[in-house]
């Protein structure tokens, strides 16, 4: 409301002005609202540019100035009598064009110029880095620090500071299950900066118009042409669509999993009973569920046992299996 109390206030004032200051005639009041107009249009053109395109824009024009001001003075030391009355003749026409292209060229580059950092190299092509960026159910989910430390993972490892900035309120979260998740990643994530295998970059760029942090990753992928380290099943999916590589540790899991085949004897420990008559439930390393056929009887007990069937699921891997006594 206090904006367009002042807007209306130039546009009465302009009229006023061109009738004192100008000439006492229509022409004057034509001037003075021209002159309002153009204010209030520059003032909203002004509201909807960004801060920094307004700055960068502005010291790219004077860059251009000073340019042109450069070779004025450089022509007049040739001493070339023709170069030097054309330098003089299209004198505002040169500044004007070196000022527009400072402009456009500072206004243009300077998202380029936001991605900069002096440890994550974006020269060229030939010299990008190969860059990863991890996202905050990666660095939660911890299996990580185990694949970077076993030189699985190669080149620089990027973690933005919105991701450190989410997983910090997590952290302060009154909910204890979302504050051990978040103390839990700001942990690991000490340790993955610690690693001496792969070197660990904080990229401090937000971007403040995005709202949700796994769209700002893709931007931020997307701008750096880097790959993202997720656990997430929507950010895989949706990274797919933009064309953005995605390293999910889930899939990887899933991949080197240990291929069993129906007869391989396995020596498990049957840790607790399963839904069915007679049957218990082990678990191997990973973490796959194991149901053993009338293995109730041997609970707590570490037994051979011989896979019947290995099942996949949208969840993973299941094995059947019976005791070896009992035979296949």
């Amino acid at each position: 409301m206090f904006i367009w109390i002042i807007r209306s206030m130039i546009i009465i004032a302009g009229p006023v002005i061109g009738w004192f200051q100008i000439s006492k005639d229509a022409k004057g009041i034509l001037i003075g609202v021209a002159v309002a107009l153009v204010v209030i249009f520059v003032e909203i053109l002004v509201e909807m540019i960004p801060l920094d395109s307004i700055v960068a824009g502005g010291l790219g024009a004077i860059l251009g100035l000073i340019a042109a001001k450069l070779l004025d003075y450089s022509v007049s030391l040739m001493e070339d009598p023709k170069l030097d009355t054309f330098m003089k003749t299209y004198s505002i026409l040169i500044k004007m064009v070196l000022a527009y292209l400072g402009f456009i060229i500072a206004i243009r580059k300077k998202e380029e110029l936001s991605l900069l950092d002096k440890d994550i190299h974006l020269s060229s092509k030939k010299h990008r880095e190969d860059l990863k960026i991890l996202d905050t159910s990666a660095i939660i989910d911890g299996r990580i620090l185990d694949i970077i430390e076993t030189n699985f993972v190669t080149g620089v490892i990027v973690v933005p500071e919105f991701v450190v900035s989410e997983l910090q309120t997590l952290a302060d979260s009154a909910d204890s299950t979302k504050r051990q998740r978040g103390r839990r990643g700001l942990d690991l994530l000490n340790k993955i900066r610690q690693n001496p295998v792969v070197p660990v970059k904080i990229f401090e760029k937000d971007y403040s118009e995005i709202t949700q942090t796994d769209a700002k990753i893709l931007k931020l992928a997307e701008d750096l042409k880097a790959k993202i380290i997720t656990t997430d099943f929507n950010l895989n999916k949706v990274a797919s669509v933009h064309g953005v590589v995605v390293l999910n540790v889930n899939e990887l899991a899933g991949v080197i999993k240990p291929a069993l085949l129906p007869g391989e004897v396995l020596n498990i420990y049957l840790m607790k009973e399963g839904k069915e008559k007679k049957q218990a439930v082990a678990y191997l390393e990973d973490g796959t569920m194991i149901v053993v056929e009338n293995g109730r009887s041997h609970l707590g007990k570490k037994v051979e046992v011989t896979v019947t069937n290995v099942l996949q699921t949208s969840t993973g891997r299941m094995i059947f299996a019976q005791m070896k006594e009992d035979g296949i």
